[in-house]
C-alpha cells in the first residue's frame, strides 16, 4: 500500500501536476468590524425587546414606539413645529463653536505652560481649582450674566477646555530630549525645534484629548439646552418630552445625541490614523 501511494505521488509529481493546497480566503478586517458591530446592535436590541414584553409600565420605551417618535419628529416636527434636523443643526452648532475655541485655547496655553512650566507652577493656584468645578455648575451664572448664543459656547468651553489643555501640558515633558539636542546640533532655532520636534511629538495627545473634550461638550450642551430659555436643541427636545412623560420621544433625542457624537469620534479617529499611519497598535 505504501509503495503504491509513493507511486502515484512520483507519478503526479513526473506529469508536473503536484497537487496545490488551496488557502481559504481571508474575510477582511473592516468587513469583519462591521459584522460584529451588527451583531452587537443585534444583540442590544433583542435585550431592549426582552425588557419591553417583561415590563408593566406603561412610560417604558418600546422599538416601534421610537421608530413612529423618530418618524412623526422628522416629518412633522415637535409640539412647536421644530423639526429633529433643526434641533439636531441648532445643538451642532453650538458645540462646534465652543469646542472650537477649547481646542484652540488649550492647544496654545497648553504649550506655552508646558515650554515654560513656571508660568504653570505660579498660576495653578487659580487652574487647578477651576479645573474641577463642574462646568453645570457655570450654568446659573452663565444664564444670568450672558445671553443667547454666547451661553452655551461658554458652557461647551468650559467642559472641553481642560482634557484639551492638561493632555498637551503633560505631553511635553515627555517629549525626547536627544531630538530637542539634535535639532540645536544642526543650528535649528527656538522655533525649528517647536515646529519639527514638539508640535509632531504631542499631537497624538492633542487628538487623545480633543475626542475626551468633544465628549464633555456634548454633555454641556444638554444640560445647559435643558435650563436655557431656547426653545430647539437637542436637551430642549428631551425636556419638552419628559415634562410630557413621552419617553419613546426623549430616547429619539438621546440617540441623536448618540449618534452625531459617535460619527464625531469616528472623524477625529480616522484623522488619527491618516496622521500616525507609523505608530504600531499593541494587542494582546
Amino acid at each position: 500500500m505504501a509503495n503504491t501511494e509513493l507511486a502515484g505521488t512520483g507519478v503526479g509529481q513526473l506529469n508536473g501536476n503536484p497537487r496545490q493546497i488551496v488557502k481559504p480566503r481571508r474575510i477582511p478586517r473592516r468587513l469583519k468590524i462591521y459584522g460584529y458591530n451588527l451583531i452587537t446592535l443585534g444583540i442590544f436590541f433583542l435585550v431592549w425587546y426582552g425588557i419591553q414584553s417583561s415590563t408593566t409600565s406603561s412610560y417604558f420605551p418600546t422599538i416601534g414606539g421610537v421608530e413612529r417618535a423618530a418618524i412623526g419628529l422628522v416629518t412633522r416636527g415637535d409640539i412647536q413645529g421644530f423639526s429633529l434636523v433643526q434641533h439636531a443643526w441648532a445643538s451642532s452648532v453650538r458645540v462646534f463653536a465652543g469646542f472650537g475655541l477649547a481646542l484652540v485655547m488649550g492647544v496654545t496655553l497648553g504649550l506655552l505652560m508646558g515650554l515654560y512650566p513656571f508660568i504653570y507652577e505660579n498660576s495653578k493656584v487659580i487652574i487647578e481649582p477651576i479645573r474641577f468645578i463642574p462646568p453645570i455648575a457655570w450654568i446659573p451664572m452663565s444664564m444670568v450674566l450672558l445671553r443667547g448664543f454666547t451661553r452655551y459656547v461658554f458652557i461647551i468651553w468650559v467642559g472641553a477646555f481642560f482634557p484639551i489643555f492638561i493632555s498637551v501640558l503633560t505631553s511635553i515633558p515627555r517629549v525626547e530630549t536627544i531630538l530637542k539636542d539634535s535639532v540645536k546640533v544642526y543650528g535649528g532655532s527656538r522655533w525649528d525645534i517647536l515646529k519639527r520636534i514638539v508640535i509632531p511629538s504631542v499631537t497624538p495627545e492633542i487628538l487623545a484629548g480633543a475626542r475626551i473634550g468633544l465628549g464633555d461638550s456634548w454633555m454641556c450642551i444638554v444640560a445647559a439646552e435643558m435650563i436655557g430659555g431656547e426653545p430647539i436643541g437637542a436637551g430642549r427636545l428631551i425636556l419638552k418630552y419628559a415634562d410630557l412623560l413621552n419617553m419613546n420621544a426623549v430616547v429619539v433625542g438621546m440617540i441623536l445625541i448618540g449618534i452625531i457624537g459617535f460619527a464625531c469620534n469616528e472623524l477625529v479617529l480616522q484623522i488619527e490614523k491618516r496622521l500616525f499611519r507609523w505608530r504600531s497598535q499593541i494587542t494582546l
